[in-house]
């Protein structure tokens, strides 16, 4: 079964009793959002249980693996492929010491909704280096793409139990996902991206949900300088942001927006670092 038929398998009707103010009860048909356990394994051996939408399986493995550490350049991937059926993506990579390394296992509490699972360690941040200034936006084309966000949000639109993210710069927009959580949708952006082979840091990405800490360095391990969020970021997803080097925007909404972090990639902000 391929991806483009499980898309009709991300809703289905349930019943469901609705009440009003007026004290009264009405049986409706309510759509809501599949949710699937999907299990990853990284060269044959059992990594991880995701649970997840059941589409894009395999950019939400590749995007996983590639956030926590698992995978550190694109040509480390060999090969993945998913069953959409049973649950399953099988990925190979060209390192055989992955499952061994100092980082499995290494479990950290995330504040993930959707049940976000991460591997990685905190010294994740203080490892990586500040991203370069190679991107400049303006305002209008950070609304713009928080609109494409919400425009493309069907599933949302449907069952109001998902989060989304898009990858684009204004109206141009590069992918598109969504998924039970931000964790998730984030990762199969910067899976396609891998697999598609997309210069992620040629784009701004927007998320519908706060930005904790876990999503910055999602962001900042694949490279993107600028990171939009409809909601809030953390006080350590700021910390983080000005470390790296990546401008963190929030609350986009009503035409207006905060911008936390590195204002100069943004035209015409006024404040300096």
């Amino acid at each position: 079964m391929g991806e483009e038929r499980i898309k009709d398998f991300r809703a289905a009707e349930c019943p469901a009793w609705r009440w009003s103010r007026e004290g009264e009860w009405r049986e409706v048909a309510e759509v809501v959002v599949v949710e699937q356990p999907v299990t990853i394994y990284l060269n044959g051996q059992e990594l991880i249980t995701l649970l997840c939408t059941p589409e894009y399986l395999e950019d939400l493995a590749v995007g996983f693996l590639a956030g926590e550490g698992f995978l550190t350049l694109p040509q480390d991937l060999e090969s993945v492929s998913a069953d959409y059926q049973k649950g399953q993506v099988w990925v190979s990579a060209a390192r055989q010491d992955l499952l061994t390394s100092g980082t499995f296992l290494k479990r950290y509490l995330s504040t993930g909704c959707g049940k976000g699972t991460g591997f990685y360690s905190f010294d994740d941040a203080r490892r990586l280096k500040p991203l370069a200034k190679s991107l400049r936006v303006s305002p209008l084309e950070v609304l713009a793409l928080v609109q494409r966000l919400q425009e493309c949000s069907q599933l949302f639109r449907a069952t109001g139990g998902v989060h989304s993210g898009a990858l684009g710069k204004g109206e141009e927009l590069a992918v598109f996902r969504e998924d039970l959580g931000r964790h998730n949708a984030v990762d199969k952006i910067i899976g396609c991206c891998w697999r598609q082979k997309i210069e992620a840091r040629q784009y701004m990405l927007a998320v519908s949900g706060r930005v904790a800490s876990e999503i910055l360095l999602k962001a900042a391990k694949a490279g993107i300088e600028v990171l939009v969020s409809c909601s809030a970021p953390t006080r350590l997803a700021v910390e983080w942001a000005q470390q790296l080097g990546i401008t963190l925007i929030g609350f986009v909404r009503g035409g207006r927006f905060n911008v936390y972090t590195h204002p100069e990639r943004i035209e015409g902000c006024s404040r300096r670092e």
